[in-house]
């Protein structure tokens, strides 16, 4: 599972990272806040700037987190979407050339009375001639599709495209097509139609239609948001398209992409983060540093895995995991044979490698039921893999075997946490403090809880208790000026920020944890927007680790809103490549085909990407 380490105030996450979905909460929530147009649907957002179309995809809020808008905004919010419904309803009366709506107002034609048109009589009529034919195959057309007679609307078309070649022509005929499910003669038509007129909503919808089910989603993707773009993002099914066939593209990618991608480690910070959640003990007697032992064999290899550990890097990290693989491959590893399954179990879950985790901790939980750490973390795993009830299962059997153990308390809150049930986290932390008061993160989880449930005063509290008890810790300082932040007090976060920085290069310059870093980034583009702080505060985290996928992803964001869409992408690819399980890496996939539609867009469309920019003043906020 993903660490069950302290989250930031920000959206509850949906799945157990809560250090970094904070950060992801945060950027989404800024954008959403504070930019004059943004059109959510479900997961994923259109934010319109005087830079272009931003999309960003995040875990839909649950009821406690998602912004209450004030009487006056919801006022707003009201008047928009009525005006924005009577503008609906009076084009819907205007178009006359959809073929159902057109069919009971088109003129009663026999079969005799329709003019007789082939490619070589068309050539002798005069254009007022094509112009009344083609008016009156349209009509018979648009009657004949009425009754679904859709072989005879098609030719009563193409007549009608022989005198005249119309976009509306070319679109009906496409929804003849569309209804036999002749998908590329759909597109063929459709292509035709915007060929003719490049901003025909009706066309670009059925063609992104057509193009969905080919499987072609990023054509779609594109159509559907050109519809939107034109129609100023209030067709509330064009917008719902994007949002569905970004999680089709998305969801359809990632499993190409898990099929072939190697196992590997998250960051150091990701990976450092999940260790310290657990209350750090000794090593087990008989594996300390003064008992020798060959390095070829089960106990050295062991030996050798813990003391790379305590690097806390990421090649020792690396290090540690082949060490632990090589222990059991070799055996012989005696009472420590559980202990052995335990860390391969945790280092094969932060991989990713989900089934093998699972299976190597029920087998040391097997070999030694009264080890509380392997049902600990098989819990968490539970959790993420979207099973909260066996989780809950694990944390009972530990209690039952431990009832004193403090993480124990500490891990069940985060399942409180995760489903919202601040109260009950609340008390298992508490709980977990009371056992034991010398782990800062019970401590900070708990101010964290707090501040959710609205005791704000507690929290603050909570806070300066921490920040008096563990001075020299700066993760305190960072989730503090998290907030901080969230209250809008910029400069006290900030101040908190550099104090976490500061503290992090005394007491860790090897393996220096660069939340704070990235936090303070996103502190300064919010307040001032000083994007050139923010993106040097981010490459500074990307040199320390270049792994860190929260660092990547910010700093894609950073770009996006300004302007930069190509270097966006570049991130956001980089995301997808550093994502660790199937859900990280759909919405890595999500954020980087949403950037490259925008650059088409802009390249396609480039009549579309100067509307957007004559949009960001006006527009609503859903």
């Amino acid at each position: 599972m993903a660490p069950t380490i302290p989250t930031g105030p920000l959206g509850t996450p949906s799945a157990p990272i809560p250090a970094d979905s904070s950060l992801w909460d945060r950027i989404s929530t800024w954008v959403s806040e504070h930019k004059a147009v943004v059109y959510t649907i479900a997961g994923v957002a259109v934010v319109v700037t005087t830079a272009g179309a931003v999309y960003y995809v995040r875990n839909a809020p649950s009821q406690d987190t998602a912004p209450k808008l004030s009487k006056k905004e919801r006022r707003k919010r009201k008047q928009a979407e009525k005006e924005a419904e009577g503008e609906k309803a009076s084009a819907s009366a205007k178009e006359a050339e959809a073929p159902a709506a057109a069919a009971k107002a088109a003129s009663v034609e026999t079969a005799d009375e329709l003019p007789e048109i082939d490619e070589t009589s068309v050539q002798t009529l005069s254009d007022a001639q094509r112009k009344e034919y083609a008016q009156k195959l349209k009509e018979a057309g648009n009657k004949a599709y009425g009754a679904k007679d859709f072989d005879k609307a098609i030719g009563l078309y193409s007549k009608a495209i022989l005198c005249k070649p119309d976009p509306v022509y070319y679109s009906n005929r496409a929804a003849c097509y569309n209804a036999l499910s002749e998908w590329e003669m759909v597109v063929e038509d459709t292509t035709a139609a915007i060929n003719l007129d490049p901003e025909y909503i009706k066309a670009l919808n059925r063609r992104a239609n057509a193009y969905d089910h080919l499987a072609k989603y990023s054509e779609a993707l594109l159509d559907f948001t050109a519809s939107c773009i034109i129609d100023g993002f209030r067709n509330e099914q064009s917008a719902q398209a994007v949002e569905r066939l970004l999680k089709k593209f998305a969801e359809t990618k990632a499993k190409e992409i898990l099929e072939t991608k190697p196992a590997k480690l998250p960051s150091s910070t990701f990976v450092g983060n999940y260790l310290q959640s657990f209350r750090t003990k000794p090593r087990p007697v008989g594996l300390e540093d003064s008992v020798e032992f060959e390095e070829e064999t089960g106990q050295g290899q062991l030996q050798k895995g813990l003391k790379a550990l305590e690097s806390k890097t990421g090649p020792g990290y690396e290090e540690a995991a082949e060490a632990f693989d090589k222990a059991l491959e070799l055996g012989d590893l005696g009472t420590h044979e559980a202990y052995a399954y335990n860390l391969r179990g945790t280092f094969r879950c932060l991989k990713g490698k989900h089934e093998e985790a699972l299976a190597d901790l029920s087998k040391s939980i097997e070999l030694d039921p009264e080890m509380t750490q392997s049902y600990i973390k098989r819990a968490s795993m539970n959790l993420e893999l979207g099973a909260p009830e066996k989780a809950e299962e694990d944390f009972e059997a530990a209690l039952s075997k431990n009832a004193e153990d403090p993480d124990i308390y500490y891990h069940r809150a985060q399942l409180h946490f995760i489903k919202g049930e601040f109260a009950e986290a609340q008390k298992d932390y508490q709980k977990s403090i009371d056992l034991d008061r010398d782990f800062i993160f019970s401590h900070i989880q708990l101010g964290v809880t707090q501040y959710k449930m609205g005791s704000i005063a507690s929290s603050m509290a909570t806070f300066r208790r921490c920040m008096k008890n563990f001075e020299k810790t700066p993760d305190v300082y960072n989730y503090y000026g998290e907030l901080l932040l969230d209250q809008g007090k910029y400069h006290e976060a900030i101040e908190k920020f550099d104090t976490a920085i500061e503290l992090e290069r005394d007491t860790k310059p090897t393996c220096m944890n660069v939340l704070p870093l990235i936090n303070k980034s996103l502190a300064l583009f919010q307040w001032k927007q000083d994007f050139s702080e923010a993106e040097k505060l981010c490459e500074k985290a990307l040199i320390i680790d270049p792994e860190c996928d929260i660092a990547v992803a910010t700093m894609a964001q950073l770009l996006l809103q300004q302007g930069k869409v190509t270097e966006a992408l570049k991130y956001f690819e980089r995301a997808a490549e550093l994502a660790r399980t199937e859900g990280e890496l759909v919405n890595a996939l999500s954020y980087a085909e949403a950037t490259r539609t925008q650059i088409q867009v802009q390249e396609k469309y480039p009549k579309l990407a100067s509307k957007l920019q004559g949009m960001g003043g006006q527009g609503m906020m859903r």
